[in-house]
């Protein structure tokens, strides 16, 4: 099979996608090796707003504009743990540095500082995230279970998360409610 890097790509949920962790799901790969991937869902507000994660991390938080902004879903591995996809990149402790304007971290450090000052500016935070093993994503794509698209940061980062999905259909020129689950064969 031919070697892929999906790294700083979104991945699509295509309409028959049958696990009801991705179905209608926008996927953003933060890292994408002979390992495997590992991504954030960025399209799945949770009930919990970032005021009360910061009350319970007990964290004060002096950025109002925040404190209504959502917690995400951010798939289903390791969900008791957050994870914060943000631009700029930066310097934290625990960093994967995706590009050279995005990060995904998962240090306490980055919380503190969004909570002090509101820095970074752009950020998403999430529990938990989608992973795949070895060779299991580049399966579900010869499943037709993703379709897949260079990520946006305006996306990401300026759109409210109801809209991320139709926006990414639209960088492929497909309208989401034209999409369906059938793959055709010539």
């Amino acid at each position: 099979m031919q070697s892929i890097d999906l790294t700083d790509h979104f991945l699509i949920a295509m309409p028959a996608m049958g696990d009801p962790y991705f179905a209608r799901a926008l996927v953003y790969i933060a890292e994408h090796n002979e390992r495997g991937a590992l991504g954030l869902i960025v399209n799945r507000p949770t009930d919990m707003s970032l005021a009360s994660l910061f009350e319970k991390l007990e964290t004060p938080l002096a950025v109002d504009e925040l404190a209504g902004q959502p917690v995400y879903f951010g798939g289903p591995v390791q969900t008791d743990r957050g994870f914060v996809l943000h631009r700029p990149a930066g310097h934290w402790q625990s960093t994967l540095v995706v590009n050279e304007r995005i990060g995904l971290t998962s240090s306490r450090d980055i919380l503190q500082s969004a909570a002090r000052n509101g820095e970074p500016k752009d950020l998403i935070i999430a529990l938990g995230y989608a992973g795949w093993s070895a060779g299991q994503l580049e399966q579900e794509l010869g499943e037709n279970a993703w379709l897949t698209a260079p990520a946006n940061e305006a996306v990401l980062f300026d759109q409210p998360s109801e809209t991320r999905l139709a926006s990414a259909l639209e960088i492929l020129g497909i309208d989401f409610t034209r999409l369906t689950g059938a793959a055709g064969h010539a």
